[in-house]
Parts: C-alpha cells; structure tokens; sequence
C-alpha cells in the first residue's frame, strides 16, 4: 500500500464505495443525495490506495458559516492507515478556503469508532437526539476551523 490518492469524485463514485461498508448495510437511495445535494454547494471525496476505492467523505454546506460532514467510511481492509484523517484535513482545507467558521457533524451511538475519531480531531459534543433504542441516540459535534 503505497500510493494513496485523496481527491475529488461522482455521488456514483460514493455510493459505490459506501455500499461496500459494512456499518452501511442499509445505505442511502439516490434520491437522498438528490435531496440534501441540489440546492447546496458540497464536497465529496474519495480516497484510493494503489488505485483501488478505499474510502469516502462526503458533506456540504448548512449555512454560509458551517459545513456539514454528512456520511463518510473507510472500508475494513483499509482502516488504520491514516485515509479518514487524510479525508478531513482535506475537507477541513477546502471548507475553510470558501469561508465556513466551523463544521459540524452527526453520529450514532453504536458508531463508537466515528465517535472517538471526531473527539481526537478536535470535535466537541453539542447535543444528543434520543431515540428509543440507546445506541441509535445521534450525537452531534462542531468543531472549529
């Protein structure tokens, strides 16, 4: 695993990558992306390891202060190399180069990897939506840029 590739790419590109995740079992329609993409400027990216899709991110803009990171993964065999820290510098970068002050995100309980991995960059909790199963309670962060 030697070259890594962190760049811009097609909501197909996404949704193929993001099929393959198994924490997405039950993915997105397209109409979703339709839906909260439209009207909006967003950013989605792919990361690829020897030309091979390993990852995605993918998030756009909620007002003109704060973007939203919407959905992203790393698949399974390429986990622990560095790809979802890669994807949000890379996102971070672009959001703050068009002028948004923060970004924000929203996770689920049972997500306990994208849980950690925001609060190690830097994310602050802001509020929890309770549902009634504890481990789909929605944990949403900001952080800063």
């Amino acid at each position: 695993m030697n070259n890594i590739y962190i760049g811009e790419c097609s909501i197909e590109e996404i949704i193929a990558i993001a099929n393959q995740i198994p924490e997405f079992e039950n993915s997105y329609p397209i109409s979703e992306y339709k839906k909260r993409l439209s009207q909006v400027p967003f950013l989605a990216l792919k990361a690829a390891v020897d030309d091979k899709d390993a990852g995605f991110k993918l998030g756009y803009e909620l007002n003109d202060d704060t973007f939203y990171t919407w959905f992203g993964g790393v698949l399974p065999f390429y986990r622990q190399i560095g790809l979802a820290d890669q994807m949000a510098t890379a996102q971070e970068g672009w959001a703050k180069a068009r002028g948004y002050k923060r970004i924000k995100l929203k996770t689920r309980n049972y997500l306990k990897p994208m849980l950690i991995f925001a609060l190690k960059s830097g994310f602050n909790i802001t509020a929890i939506e309770e549902r009634p199963d504890i481990n789909q309670n929605r944990i949403i962060l900001q952080k800063e840029l």
